[in-house]
């Protein structure tokens, strides 16, 4: 029974290039280039998924943007969940410049406490991000799934699925429009945890 996880970041966004926060109210989509990058990963994952499919992305429009071509693709409705979301920004930074969060950021931030002031800290994240990533995964047992989400999405599944600390001894960067794969043979809810293999990261 392998289940196969196949996580993709979201193509090239606007508020990546424009350089400011992007939440929920700010978010403004794909560009056009990350609209072409969006296309392309569904032609990819058309061309090597069979079988039973779902598609979740998070309920950031640059990521539903990205979700709904790989869909299209597969024959299926794109699912939204918050859960896969990147950072939850507090509403006094969702759509200003970058700059904003420098100005909020906290002494001592990081693993356990935020780096802004009313933003989630990493672990946070990471437990949200890995109970969507874990309920996904047991709702579709032995069958492959699509996940549009964030570097964040991704990274969280190092921790999550590849059972990193939460303080990594290493960073990634993860494509616009790029392709990470983990899978596993045996129930992905049963305890202790089952072992899941990384097949590809950020192609």
């Amino acid at each position: 029974m392998r289940t196969r996880l196949i996580f993709v970041r979201h193509g090239e966004s606007v508020h990546s290039v424009e350089r400011f926060v992007g939440g929920r109210a700010g978010c403004r989509g794909l560009t056009a280039l990350g609209q072409e990058q969006a296309a392309a990963v569904a032609w990819r994952l058309a061309a090597e998924v069979s079988g039973p499919v779902a598609v979740y992305s998070s309920v950031l429009r640059r990521a539903i943007q990205t979700a709904a071509p790989i869909a299209t693709a597969l024959g299926v409705d794109a699912e939204t969940d918050c859960g896969l979301c990147t950072w939850h920004y507090p509403a006094y930074a969702d759509g200003r410049p970058l700059a904003v969060l420098k100005t909020a950021e906290l002494p001592g931030g990081g693993v356990h406490r935020p780096f802004q002031r009313e933003n989630e800290s990493w672990a946070e994240l990471v437990v949200r991000t890995g109970r969507a990533i874990m309920d996904i995964a047991y709702r579709h047992a032995g069958q492959t799934v699509v996940l549009v989400g964030h570097s964040e999405t991704v990274n969280s599944s190092f921790h999550v699925l590849g059972m990193q600390p939460l303080l990594r001894a290493f960073d990634t960067v993860v494509a616009p429009g790029s392709v990470t794969e983990w899978t596993a043979d045996g129930d992905p809810a049963t305890s202790p945890p089952t072992r899941w293999t990384l097949h590809r990261f950020s192609a």
